[in-house]
């Protein structure tokens, strides 16, 4: 057994909801422990419209004797007044104990009077619902039930009148501004929804007279008369429009829809009533209780709550459904505006569908011309449904702008493709650098054979540099705007790091903080200052060198030609050698250099050696940011 409760603040009462009840649960075989005194005027019970079960208190409330339990409840569990009689709620009904005891001891120890609803589901249905009313009288505690409805056994004369499950029925009258009442035998019985658009709560004198004709303007009253004319004469069905004014002094007009039922001598058997709240906008702030719902949509630009929105007459938006499609509430007309402003005609064509009821649901993104301009667009999404309901058709939707996340979304499957370009843009150079670093190996290894150490320096220090740029440069994936300067203030670290300490050489670089590169520049003029710096490492600086320095400056000299000015202060080399093309160090620069499209040439210097390379400050890119 599931038990789940709630207060209703409107009505005062504790609605109770008890799914799948056991038999287990409901009925104990069990000895008495006290002997009850008989009720007094039993048959009298037996033909009142209700049930009464009496409870005596037990150890101070603490647990409850059966005195007597009604008819109703006695036919359920199939049993008899004497199994029940002077025993313990709690040891013949533990179900039943589990949900009252709370009730029942706050009653005994308060003496006010607690209103309760039970809602009884077998199988996720709504089986049965009964109003009960907790007394203390004579110090003992008296439940009174009034059965309301069953789903197994409809009362006489209501059939073709469907029974709702009452919590969503509420929900939709709660929507469409709708309440109902079914009339029979002379008594009223009246939904939440019509207590909504009257105002107030429910009156235990409702169920003798007609709530809402009584609230009927005096204008109005002579349609009364007429209406009841009308139903008392025969008529299964008839329409009106009445005017009533609430409680709190608001008037307001409401759409009355009356079927009546007659057994075959033409008497009334029963008669069932829609109500709907069409209010005008000028009242509605403070008139219906479904403006609750709009309100809540005031401050959203974006979403819109629609009610009805294929009723031609009675639709009600949110006010960001004006603000969506740009246009004024008071000149719009509900017809067809938003079809004739949708651009897909998918679209178009499945609500046209939903209009002619081929589908009783509609799931669409589509884009809308703002009055009628294709060069305003917007992108929305609406979602709308249709149920039936107190033999009327009615609907609800949202529309929702949704421009800003899909330009979000196109923004981020384009910056997706970009990133498998750049992804392979990457896997391309890490291909070419490798190349490169293995057409140096084998060129060293002929040139070095017996000098394993120095192409060991070099091999270290030009996977410094690239280990570099891949990891400035590609986890930004910018390859159009990489600052120099970054990268030769690490690489003169890495390169201190890696030799500076070992041979005592000190590394120096001033560089433009301004200057920035392309990866197709920046690649090879790092492969060269690289070289250029090993070249000095090599053949500069004897063992017992003294102060070992390499200088490095790098700067604009117009809009497009940077300078290299690479200088050591070591030995210097035979000038008569200067033509860079007796070393396999100078043949490899001259191959960077042609690739970086510079320039390059010695310099004359004091002392050591020096060094002069232009190079472009752009060039074309292979990737489009």
């Amino acid at each position: 057994m599931d038990i789940e409760k709630r207060y209703i603040r409107l009505e005062d009462t504790m609605e109770i909801r008890i799914k799948n009840i056991t038999e287990e649960e409901l009925f104990h075989l069990v000895d008495p422990i006290y002997e009850t005194p008989k009720i007094p005027f039993r048959s009298v019970l037996k033909n009142l419209p209700c049930d009464m079960d009496v409870f005596i208190p037990y150890k101070g409330g603490q647990d409850f004797i059966i005195q007597t339990l009604g008819v109703s409840a006695l036919e359920r569990g199939n049993i008899r007044e004497e199994d029940v009689e002077g025993r313990l709620l709690s040891e013949c009904s533990p179900g039943y104990s589990k949900i009252l005891q709370d009730t029942l001891e706050e009653v005994y120890k308060t003496q006010e009077t607690k209103k309760l609803r039970f809602l009884y589901y077998q199988d996720g249905k709504l089986a049965r619902l009964s109003n009960v009313k907790v007394v203390y009288d004579l110090e003992k505690i008296i439940l009174i039930s009034e059965l309301k409805y069953t789903m197994e056994k409809k009362y006489e004369g209501t059939e073709g009148f469907e029974i709702y499950d009452e919590n969503k029925s509420s929900l939709i009258e709660y929507f469409s501004q709708t309440g109902s009442y079914y009339k029979i035998n002379d008594k009223y019985s009246w939904t939440q929804g019509v207590y909504n658009i009257i105002n107030r709560s429910r009156d235990e004198n409702d169920e003798y007279y007609n709530i809402i004709f009584e609230l009927v303007i005096p204008k109005d009253k002579p349609l009364i008369e007429q209406i009841q004319k009308k139903l008392d004469s025969g008529m299964a069905n008839y329409e009106s429009v009445i005017r009533i004014k609430t409680f709190t002094g608001v008037t307001k007009y409401l759409d009355m829809k009356f079927y009546s039922k007659f057994d075959d001598n033409g008497e009334l058997v029963s008669r069932y009533g829609l109500i709907k709240d069409i209010t005008k906008s000028s009242e509605k702030s403070i008139t219906r209780p479904v403006d609750f719902l709009l309100n809540g949509f005031q401050k959203s630009k974006k979403l819109a709550l629609l009610i009805d929105p294929l009723n031609p007459n009675q639709y009600e938006y949110s006010e960001s459904f004006y603000d969506i499609i740009n246009e004024d509430e008071e000149t719009y007309s509900n017809e067809k505006v938003i079809l004739e402003n949708i651009v897909e005609h998918d679209a178009v064509e499945s609500f046209r569908k939903l209009l002619r009821r081929e589908i009783s649901e509609l799931k669409e993104t589509f884009t809308y011309n703002v009055k009628g301009d294709p060069n305003n667009q917007k992108i929305c999404e609406i979602y709308i449904e249709v149920f039936e309901f107190g033999q009327e058709e009615h609907s609800i939707g949202f529309l929702t702008d949704i421009t800003e996340d899909y330009v979000k979304q196109q923004e981020l499957q384009d910056a997706n493709e970009h990133q498998k370009v750049l992804i392979k843009e990457v896997h391309h150079r890490v291909k070419n650098n490798l190349q490169v670093l293995n057409s140096f190996l084998n060129l060293e290894k002929r040139a070095y054979k017996d000098q394993p150490e120095i192409i060991i320096d070099h091999m270290q220090s030009r996977l410094s540099s690239l280990a570099l740029l891949h990891e400035k440069t590609y986890n930004t994936s910018d390859f159009k705007n990489i600052n120099l300067k970054e990268y030769i203030d690490d690489q003169d670290i890495k390169l201190k790091n890696l030799i500076g300490h070992r041979d005592g050489i000190d590394f120096k670089s001033t560089v433009d903080p301004d200057i920035t590169l392309s990866i197709e520049i920046i690649t090879p003029l790092l492969l060269v200052v690289d070289e250029l710096t090993m070249n000095s490492i090599k053949h500069a600086f004897p063992e017992d060198w003294p102060n070992k320095t390499i200088t490095k400056d790098i700067k604009k000299l117009d809009g497009n030609t940077g300078e290299l000015i690479i200088k050591d202060n070591g030995v210097g080399i035979d000038k008569t050698k200067k033509d860079m093309k007796t070393s396999l160090g100078c043949e490899i620069i001259k191959n960077l250099t042609k690739q970086l499209d510079g320039e390059i040439k010695y310099l004359d210097v004091n002392e050591g050696t020096g060094f002069r390379l232009l190079f472009p400050l752009t060039m074309e890119h292979t990737i489009s940011q």
